[in-house]
């Protein structure tokens, strides 16, 4: 597997304090299968599985005292098996999709996402912990593209909502909005502007000349800009010359087509 960048436990962290809604039985079900199915040894990944199916149960059903032992028990039995094959083969076993399952079984997420980026990709993992957030009107596809490309939790966390929230918007403008955020260019005053454009009905020729000026055609602009100050919007054409988004769904609906 090419190499790639593996984020530390407390970066993975962030996830789950992020959302009150945040599923710990979806993460372990998913992830566990992610890394169950990477466990070579048969007979220890039946033991992973079989501890997994009884945790996910137990988180399912957390008020039931007697999942809730099972859960131990059957943790307890993976961890102890992982370390007696540990101490037998030395270096000669590889354990690591062991331990990471031994981590999420245990509850500590963030340390099973980072040992689990050694074999897995980070964008499996990420949408799972994407999909436990059970964020709702939220973009997972967007917000995923975000974090893999670099961008903090917390900004790609917000852009997903933002899309998410706007699912009704034209797709050019879908297309913007999502460009923007790639770029960590997506604020509320942008969303704002942007969401004007949207309530503009503007015509498909008109909707094409408001993603040129959103996407900062100096030519266009100056045009725009010279047509508003020839219709008496001074203002507004002063807006669009310096980058004011809320002027281009006004001078794309002036704009004969």
């Amino acid at each position: 597997m090419t190499q790639q960048r593996r984020h530390p436990a407390n970066w993975w962290a962030q996830f789950p304090e992020a959302s009150e809604r945040f599923d710990a039985a979806y993460l372990t079900e998913g992830l566990g299968d992610l890394i169950n199915a990477k466990i070579a040894a048969p007979l220890l990944r039946r033991e992973a599985e079989i501890a997994a199916d009884v945790v996910v149960r137990h988180l399912n059903k957390p008020q039931s005292e007697e999942l809730a032992a099972r859960a131990t028990e059957a943790v307890e039995r993976l961890v102890a098996t992982v370390e007696r094959l540990e101490e037998r083969s030395g270096e000669l076993l590889s354990l690591t999709e062991a331990h990471a399952i031994c981590h999420l079984l245990s509850g500590r997420f963030g340390e099973a996402a980072n040992a689990a980026e050694e074999f897995l990709k980070t964008q499996q993992i990420l949408r799972v912990f994407v999909g436990a957030m059970r964020m709702e009107r939220f973009d997972a596809d967007l917000t995923v593209k975000m974090l893999a490309s670099g961008h903090n939790p917390s900004a790609a966390l917000q852009s997903g909502m933002v899309v998410g929230k706007y699912s009704w918007w034209p797709s050019w403008l879908i297309k913007i909005v999502t460009e923007r955020a790639m770029a960590g260019r997506l604020d509320e005053d942008t969303v704002s502007a942007l969401d004007r454009c949207a309530y503009a009905e503007l015509t498909p020729a008109q909707s094409r000349i408001a993603r040129r000026l959103l996407a900062g055609e100096d030519q266009l602009i100056d045009a725009s800009a010279i047509r508003l100050e020839g219709l008496g919007e001074a203002d507004a054409a002063e807006k669009l010359r310096q980058g004011d988004l809320t002027a281009v769904a006004l001078a794309a609906r002036l704009i004969p087509v």
